[in-house]
């Protein structure tokens, strides 16, 4: 003899049975009537995906982080968010008859860790000259940085005969705002190159990786 169970919920309703004896339901039919949200049997919503939120903050930071000066903070939310990102978001999986499908989804995965991996680096990138050298543009910061010790002192030269320890800091401290500010500008407006160039290395990655996948199993 069949028992049957129904469960209501987000505006339709599942139908179990099972055998009588048997522990285990089986789904028997559907009804769904604009379902707005998924629901998990006994009427739990599901949980949000936590990727997508990675995604969301990934963005917000990268506006809220972009003015001023890189600091190292950004290194940990970077690596923080990326973390999230690969771990509970999936990587896209080719699907035959959906390609186009499968291409876009590729491609905001991958926008999205290219992403993270240009707000881990940024600090790195506006510090290190062996990892990004812009020589020019760091020579010229440093002489803006120059400049503005003179303007300071020009400013506050009456201090040199009260207090030259607090000038001399006060210089320093005006010159080193002007240079991080500098090169904090110029590695902002590159940080869209290395943030694609990473996004093209998972995305090549992830497509050859799934076709390798696919070549091992062989045909279904």
């Amino acid at each position: 003899m069949w028992q049957h169970g129904v469960v209501v919920g987000g505006g339709g309703r599942l139908v179990f049975r099972r055998w009588a004896g048997e522990r285990e339901w089986r789904v028997s039919g559907r009804s769904r009537r604009g379902v707005r949200s998924p629901v998990a049997v006994g009427g739990a919503r599901v949980a949000a995906d936590p990727g997508v939120l990675g995604t969301a903050l990934a963005v917000v930071l990268a506006f809220a982080l972009a003015q001023g000066s890189w600091e190292w903070f950004s290194t940990y939310l970077g690596v923080t968010l990326l973390a999230v990102v690969v771990s509970f978001g999936s990587v896209p999986v080719p699907t035959p008859g959906r390609r186009a499908a499968y291409a876009w989804s590729l491609l905001a995965y991958s926008l999205v860790v290219g992403l993270c991996v240009a707000l881990a680096l940024a600090p790195a990138l506006q510090r290190w000259d062996w990892l990004f050298p812009m020589p020019g543009t760091r020579h010229g910061c440093v002489e803006s940085g120059r400049y503005e010790s003179l303007r300071t002192q020009a400013a506050l030269g009456e201090l040199a005969g009260r207090d030259g320890d607090a000038l001399a800091y006060t210089q320093r401290e005006q010159s080193r705002q002007v240079v991080d500010d500098c090169l904090a500008s110029t590695t902002t407006s590159w940080l869209p190159v290395f943030a694609l160039g990473a996004a093209l290395l998972v995305g090549a990655g992830s497509w050859a990786l799934a076709r390798a996948r696919r070549t091992a199993s062989g045909p279904v």
